[in-house]
């Protein structure tokens, strides 16, 4: 299959470089112009597809090369990008960042390349002058196939631009696509966890439209558009999904301790049946009328274990729904809840472990999930792509399934019955959709 969708990468040349900034300013000024705009995330990352999506008033989604194939991240990229004029990719860490220390698997890099799209290059001139172009040329150089087709200079100012955008296209054959200047008013903030969420950042629309403003004046939104639609067209072969099954009814708990879900994972369970019921653990009393399976997402329970403690009714029934046999997934956030506290405030309690601070990640990265026995996702010795990104821990994290990160290390984790999976792993159901039809066949 062959479809043509106009699309970038926002890539930079390491984490806090303001490539979110950059990718949101430039979001909202396409936006602004009437475009019909389209956004995808490279990683694992929930947080900043949830900014996209404020920006666009649509999904974003992620592209992971460690989750998909390259046929399954065409796809997803071609899906999303239909009926959109432009598709802006954001990039994870730096450019050629990826498993490890010396590896590109995983990376931005191997994401732009997988999919053929053209990568802007986002550098921080902030503090330097031809430095920069030093920087910009390493990263030129590095691969013989960057993909590499502009560059942005970040924090640069109105006078130094000039110059160095003329050595970037002269010295290096480089598109200059301007620069944003410092805007310490439109700074999105950071928690232990990254950038918080979207819904949580103090005057977002007015941040946005002071952005959006900024860019029309200082990026070069025509070369950002060329580049993009002079992307080839994506050939791909589409995954192959399971049936639709009966319909069922989903809850799906979502609020600000519970926000951390893959667009894409949603739209498949959809796709094959389920209608997904959103519920709050913080405000709501009881579970939606009719639940036959539930899903726990994760996000911040720990921010908010008082009020989730406070909620006793609907501990209680959730409690007595796992208990009961009612099909659950709870993912990280939606697993500590499960437990029995976190910082001693009461959760659920239909697993053991009490949740505590680590005051670091822990088990940080990707990993492959190995199923030791016949569980509601996974036969045994199937083998999952998954992600772990968390501060808290428990003494008693699970066993169903044997953790193994790239560099070998391995660690048991997750608690898996036929009706159950939790633990501290997120996964992506397009990694591997026969674990969808299987949660909903269950339900």
């Amino acid at each position: 299959m062959e479809q043509k969708v106009p699309r970038l990468v926002l890539a930079g040349t390491n984490s806090g470089c303001g490539k979110t900034t950059v990718t949101c300013a430039v979001l909202q000024a396409l936006v602004t112009r009437g475009l019909r705009v389209g956004a995808a995330k490279c990683g694992p990352d929930y947080i900043d597809p949830m900014f996209h999506s404020r920006v666009i008033g649509a999904k974003s989604s992620n592209l992971d090369s460690f989750f998909f194939d390259r046929d399954t991240m065409r796809y997803l990229l071609a899906h999303n990008g239909e009926g959109c004029d432009v598709t802006v990719i954001e990039g994870v860490m730096g450019y050629y960042d990826g498993l490890g220390l010396t590896s590109t698997r995983a990376s931005t890099y191997e994401a732009a390349r997988e999919t053929e799209s053209p990568v802007v290059l986002v550098v921080n001139a902030r503090g330097a002058a031809l430095s920069v172009l030093a920087a910009a040329e390493g990263f030129l150089r590095f691969a013989p196939d960057s993909g590499i087709r502009g560059v942005i200079l970040n924090g640069c100012s109105a006078m130094s631009y000039g110059p160095l955008a003329r050595e970037l296209e002269n010295r290096l054959g480089v598109r200059a696509c301007g620069y944003l200047p410092r805007l310490p008013e439109c700074a999105l903030e950071s928690r232990h966890l990254g950038l918080i969420t979207a819904d949580e950042v103090t005057d977002l629309q007015e941040k946005l439209r002071k952005l959006a403003a900024e860019a029309e004046k200082t990026l070069d939104i025509a070369a950002l558009l060329e580049i993009a639609r002079n992307a080839p067209p994506l050939r791909f072969t589409p995954p192959v999904l399971p049936e639709a099954g009966a319909p069922v009814r989903i809850g799906v708990a979502h609020d600000r301790a519970f926000c951390f879900y893959y667009e894409d994972s949603l739209d498949l369970l959809r796709q094959l049946g389920a209608e997904l019921v959103p519920f709050s653990p913080l405000a709501d009393e009881k579970l939606p009328d009719g639940m036959q399976g539930l899903y726990l997402g994760g996000g911040y329970p720990e921010l908010y274990a008082a009020q989730l403690e406070a909620n006793h009714t609907l501990r209680r029934q959730i409690r007595d729904a796992v208990h009961a046999g009612m099909p659950c997934i709870a993912e990280c956030g939606g697993f500590m809840y499960l437990t029995q506290s976190i910082a001693g405030h009461a959760m659920v309690g239909a697993l053991p472990g009490d949740c505590f601070d680590t005051g670091k990640l822990t088990r940080f990265g990707y990993i492959t999930a190995t199923a030791q026995e016949d569980s509601l996702l996974c036969c045994a010795g199937e083998q999952v792509p998954m992600h772990e990104f968390h501060h808290w821990d428990t003494p008693q994290p699970g066993g169903a399934f044997l953790a193994e990160k790239p560099s070998g290390k391995q660690w048991r984790c997750a608690y898996a019955t036929d009706t159950l999976y939790a633990g501290f792993p997120h996964f992506h159901f397009y990694a591997k959709p026969v674990m969808a039809q299987r949660f909903l066949a269950a339900c």
